[in-house]
């Protein structure tokens, strides 16, 4: 891997100026005396860095050292360095080769693309950490380790081994065949099979992870998207699921589509409220999105719903309906 480094402190440098060995140990991931020794093996190749003494020195390359990729026009980049701006790199373990690749492709364009493309693409954020109301959207932690596993067997063919922890069960070792990555807002899944039935796992619970030699009994050629539609299809339809009668402001509409397995019918009542039938996963599931909702949503159906939010609704008012008694001190 230490060509593909080289390569990228070559672009810091073409694309940054001079930097100090400090700045290029914090962006390549790597210690100081690691940079130093690609530095003296860059110089020995023949590459043109040089270092600058003093206060404001660091390592710089001489103008002029660099090369032209022609065959990217200026939409082209720029959807490349937008799509870069998400966060689907982390889920999958990468961030850095991501953000090698976009120096990459920021260095390769022409000179009169290179200046207009960067500025173009700062005027695009794509899925940032928080909302307006500054709320982080809940992303899902995956250890890199396993990650990097899990990735090589999947592109290789190759049976794994995961250590994965279920809700509300043990984690155990187990062997699947992998099938493919899926990402769905910040939320990371693997598909997979095992013994010829179909499995999906959460990354974030995948512990630990070993690519094995043995190849797996998969497909040569697969439709992600349709086997990921029907895995919905038929998460949406089993379980002990909830079907729920909703009329609510249609301003928070998106905030409870986004947290219910389904929509089964939508209409707008006369006096412009929304009426929606949402299936959630089971019925603690369903009162805590309605909950959220506060009074900008009223359950109308099942009843069981109505009775749990109206007995927690009770308990709060039970709670703040005198003055607070705290202890005292002394």
């Amino acid at each position: 891997m230490r060509a593909d480094r080289l390569v990228s402190l070559v672009l810091l440098l073409r694309q940054r100026g001079r930097l100090t060995a400090e700045t290029l140990a914090r962006e390549l991931e790597v210690s100081t005396r690691t940079v130093l020794r690609d530095i003296e093996a860059l110089s020995a190749a023949g590459v043109p860095v040089y270092a600058e003494r003093g206060r404001h020195g660091g390592f710089a390359l001489l103008p002029g050292f660099r090369t032209e990729l022609t065959g990217l026009n200026h939409d082209e980049a720029l959807a490349l360095l937008t799509a870069g701006s998400g966060r689907g790199e982390q889920m999958f373990g990468l961030s850095a080769a991501l953000a090698s690749a976009m120096r990459k492709v920021v260095d390769a364009l022409p000179e009169g693309h290179r200046a207009t493309t960067s500025d173009a693409a700062q005027r695009f954020l794509v899925d940032p950490e928080t909302d307006l109301l500054s709320r982080r959207a809940p992303a899902d932690e995956v250890p890199g380790t396993a990650m990097v596993e899990v990735r090589r067997a999947v592109l290789a063919g190759h049976k794994l081994r995961i250590h994965y922890a279920p809700v509300d069960r043990p984690a155990r070792w187990r062997t699947v065949d992998p099938i493919g990555l899926v990402t769905v807002r910040d939320k990371g899944y693997l598909l997979a099979t095992t013994s010829g039935a179909d499995r999906t796992y959460r990354l974030s619970r995948i512990i630990a992870a070993e690519e094995l030699a043995e190849p797996a009994e998969r497909p040569d050629r697969v439709d992600l998207d349709r086997i990921w539609q029907e895995r919905s299809t038929r998460f949406r339809t089993g379980g002990d699921q909830v079907a729920v009668l909703v009329r609510m402001d249609p301003a928070r509409r998106e905030e409870l589509v986004s947290t219910a397995l389904a929509v089964l019918m939508e209409a707008v009542d006369d006096d412009g409220r929304l009426r929606l039938e949402v299936t959630f996963q089971d019925s603690r599931h369903a009162e805590w999105a309605l909950w959220q909702l506060g009074t900008d949503a009223e359950a109308l159906a099942p009843q069981t719903l109505r009775a749990a939010l109206r007995d927690r609704a009770a308990a709060l008012a039970t709670r703040y309906g005198d003055s607070p008694r705290v202890p005292a001190v002394g």
